[in-house]
């Protein structure tokens, strides 16, 4: 018996899976998925598409699809299916994965050579919960009119930068020095071209570190923006406050419903936001910017008051971490136009990697170096810079931690709920003994945030239209 096959429960495949392998007389066993299982024996499953036909490709989750390796293999210019269509192709079967079974779709299917290097291979069932252990033979027979080829960029040899922030200003040069190079934007020949922080920005920042700033500089910079002063005023009325009685003014909804800090955050984070408008293209599935934007600071703000009182880091400065964690994604897609969509549609079919790894292949940088190094460009607080430099490393505790620690909390609490992008992650005691939480209570606030989902989509429409 093999080390996966020590399942702590009963499990079971979908009955469709079940009869389909006892049909093609292939024998295998049901294991539980877990963290920590080989990611060269997993096999992941992604069916593509494009003017041809459908295709099913099949490599293993210790690698990345190259969508370049397979044009050039092929000739055809692939992408991933539409959610919706693979919806009622699962639906049809009750299942809710894909699974590697080539028999099941009714299309070619091309594998990954190095998948027949291993003993054994787990395949995802149609289920979460449940792998299916297929030994090699086996496994090589369900592929009989299957092709092979070699079109995976093994992950070992994609190193992102997690961890040497002094690197991202020559690692962003060297990637835009690069494109330049092959003349994909020749703009870009001299200098990244960031537009300037808006005038209202800066004013809202430099309010931000003015201990005596008061409600009514606030509210005179609010004024000033009139598309500011009526979302201000919009949020103050939103169900999701239960605002008493009708909102009047900006000074009103300040001063009664949302408060000084929440209105200089939100404020920011709206100004900030203007800045970069949203791309046009977007990877299927994704929860949209700026609704992955509001849930996880509403999410952290939560985390933030469940923490014990003595760590706690600036509430305001925390919200406006998670509001702008992803900044980066939009800087991205400023800088390098021309590439955007290949990233979107990279990812699409890694839904098992981190995007980090795929911007780290396509690009040489990925979007918490940029994102982070333009909170530094802008003169924006170290503590947000930080946070968005370091959110997806759950062991970092340097100077700040506590603030990348929550937005990777909170991220990591979203997506095991289905919200977010990539892999579901697991979350570490020590990130959450580090900031003072037990899991129970993370999971209750999140959970809480979800409870109000429905306004909170209604609060991010707004910063959408904006």
């Amino acid at each position: 018996m093999t080390e996966v096959a020590l399942a702590t429960a009963p499990l079971t495949a979908p009955s469709v899976i079940r009869v389909l392998l006892e049909k093609l007389a292939i024998s295998y066993t049901e294991v539980a998925e877990r963290p920590g299982l080989n990611a060269a024996r997993k096999v992941q499953a992604v069916l593509l598409d494009d003017t041809a036909g459908a295709l099913m490709v099949l490599f293993p989750q210790s690698q990345l699809l190259d969508l370049n390796r397979l044009t050039e293999l092929t000739g055809r210019q692939l992408k991933a299916v539409s959610p919706e269509r693979l919806e009622r192709m699962l639906g049809k079967h009750c299942l809710s994965l894909l699974p590697g079974l080539p028999a099941l779709a009714s299309a070619p299917c091309l594998y990954e050579q190095s998948l027949l290097h291993e003993p054994t291979l787990l395949l995802h069932s149609g289920e979460a919960e449940v792998l299916l252990e297929i030994a090699r033979e086996d496994f090589k027979s369900m592929l009989a009119k299957a092709s092979a080829a070699n079109f995976g960029e093994a992950l070992s040899s994609i190193q992102p930068n997690f961890d040497r922030p002094n690197d991202d200003r020559k690692e962003i040069t060297q990637a835009v020095q690069a494109f330049t190079a092959r003349r994909i934007q020749q703009r870009l020949e001299a200098t990244i071209e960031i537009p300037p922080l808006a005038d209202t920005a800066q004013k809202i920042i430099k309010l931000r570190v003015d201990p005596n700033a008061t409600i009514d500089d606030i509210t005179s910079v609010v004024e000033t923006d009139p598309a500011l002063a009526a979302q201000v005023v919009s949020w103050a009325a939103s169900p999701y406050y239960a605002s008493p009685g009708k909102i009047r003014s900006v000074e009103d909804a300040i001063v009664r419903v949302l408060g000084f800090d929440l209105v200089i955050n939100l404020a920011l984070g709206l100004a900030l936001g203007k800045t970069l408008s949203l791309p046009k293209d977007r990877p299927q599935q994704a929860t949209p910017y700026w609704q992955q934007s509001i849930y996880s600071a509403a999410v952290i703000e939560g985390l933030t008051r469940a923490m014990p009182r003595a760590q706690r880091p600036e509430a305001g400065l925390t919200y406006l971490a998670g509001l702008l964690h992803n900044f980066g994604y939009l800087l991205l897609a400023h800088v390098f136009p021309p590439h955007f969509s290949l990233i979107c549609r990279h990812l699409e079919v890694n839904p098992h990697l981190c995007h980090s790894y795929i911007e780290q292949h396509l690009l040489g940088i990925s979007r918490e170096q940029i994102g982070a190094w333009l909170m530094r460009y802008w003169d924006m607080p170290e503590e947000l810079s930080t946070a968005l430099r370091f959110q997806h490393d759950p062991d970092y505790d340097g100077e700040y931690a506590e603030y990348p620690n929550l937005v990777c909390l909170a991220v990591r609490l979203l997506r095991s709920r289905g919200i977010g992008s990539g892999p579901d992650t697991e979350i570490p005691d020590e990130l959450l003994e580090r900031l003072g939480l037990t899991r129970d209570k993370a999971e209750d606030v999140v959970s809480k945030v979800l409870d109000a989902e429905v306004l909170l989509r209604e609060l991010a429409a707004q910063f959408s239209q904006t």
